[in-house]
Parts: C-alpha cells; sequence; structure tokens
C-alpha cells in the first residue's frame, strides 16, 4: 500500500489494485505516479502507473533497459515497429536516450475509482509483453556482425522457444511476475 500522501482518487484506487495483488509500490512525490519492479522471466521490469485525473485516464509503463550499438540499433527498431504491427493494445518504444525498451498500454475509465481487474490486467499486459521482447531484442545483441544481414526480423518475430510460460491467473498459487 501506498503511504499517506495527498493523491487523486484514481491513484489511490491503483494504489489499492496493486495492494489486492500484494504488489508492493511507490509513490513519486509530487506527481500522480506510483512505481514498483517486477522479476519477470527474462527480465527485470521497472513500472510506472500514472493517472491522468482530469481525463480519468490511467497509462502503465513498463522498462528495461537494452543496449545495442550502432550496428545493431536499426535492426533493434525494426523489431520494435514490427512488434507494434502485431498488438491490439498498447505499445513499443525504444527510448534512444536512456538506452530502454518501453511497454505502454493506456485505458480510460468512466468512474473516478478504477477498476481493479482492468489494473491488474493492465499490469499483466505490460510485464508479459515486454517479457516476450527482451529475449528477441537480446538475440539481435548476440548476432554475430557478419551474420546480422542474415538476420530476418519477421522470422525472430514468429520463435515461440524464446517466450515466456504464460503464468496461471487463477489465483491458485501466488504469481512471479
Amino acid at each position: 500500500m501506498v503511504p499517506a500522501m495527498a493523491i487523486s482518487r484514481q491513484l489511490h484506487s491503483v494504489a489499492d489494485a496493486f495492494g489486492q495483488q500484494g504488489w508492493h509500490c511507490e509513490p513519486v512525490e509530487g506527481r500522480e505516479v506510483l512505481t514498483m519492479a517486477f522479476e519477470a522471466h527474462h527480465t527485470r521490469v521497472h513500472l510506472h502507473a500514472q493517472a491522468f485525473p482530469n481525463l480519468n485516464a490511467l497509462a502503465i509503463v513498463a522498462e528495461s533497459p537494452m543496449v545495442f550499438d550502432d550496428l545493431r540499433q536499426s535492426y533493434a527498431l525494426e523489431l520494435i515497429m514490427r512488434a507494434n504491427k502485431q498488438l491490439t493494445l498498447g505499445n513499443f518504444e525504444y527510448d534512444l536516450d536512456r538506452q530502454l525498451i518501453i511497454f505502454r498500454i493506456t485505458n480510460l475509465f468512466d468512474k473516478e475509482v478504477y477498476d481493479s481487474d482492468i489494473i491488474s490486467s493492465m499490469v499483466h499486459c505490460a510485464i508479459a509483453e515486454l517479457d516476450r521482447i527482451v529475449p528477441l531484442a537480446s538475440v539481435i545483441n548476440r548476432t554475430g556482425d557478419d551474420l546480422l544481414d542474415d538476420l530476418s526480423i519477421p522470422l525472430l518475430l514468429e520463435r515461440e522457444d524464446l517466450l515466456p510460460p504464460v503464468p496461471d491467473y487463477d489465483g491458485s498459487e501466488e504469481e512471479e511476475l
């Protein structure tokens, strides 16, 4: 649960939803933002939940560091752009300045108190999508310089052997995200 401070009803509902899941979060002072971290299957995920009370909107942003050298950066950006074409909800980004792969998902709510199931689903989606793309990006980093021209990004996106296992969300056992 979030320490007592002046936050909107919207962000308070996000903190409550996180608490229901047993997720520890920290507020960002002076902002409508909560932060937390998860250990996913392939990577550590730093997550931000930002409420926009005037819109009744919530953005979940999951980040993971990934550095690409000049030779591999264009391949990584192609991977991210092609992965976005496959998405229905959310999007991938690459922050060139901070060298982070990012997944962002936003939802508009019709009430000031956000639905905890939707919040949890957004978090699970963000973590799963980021955990799906990181090993593919790692393949780009591990590919030898002399083999990069032979690397097919569309075929890389079809690989299923690097997908993380699908967690069981029925509540019967504690999840490790």
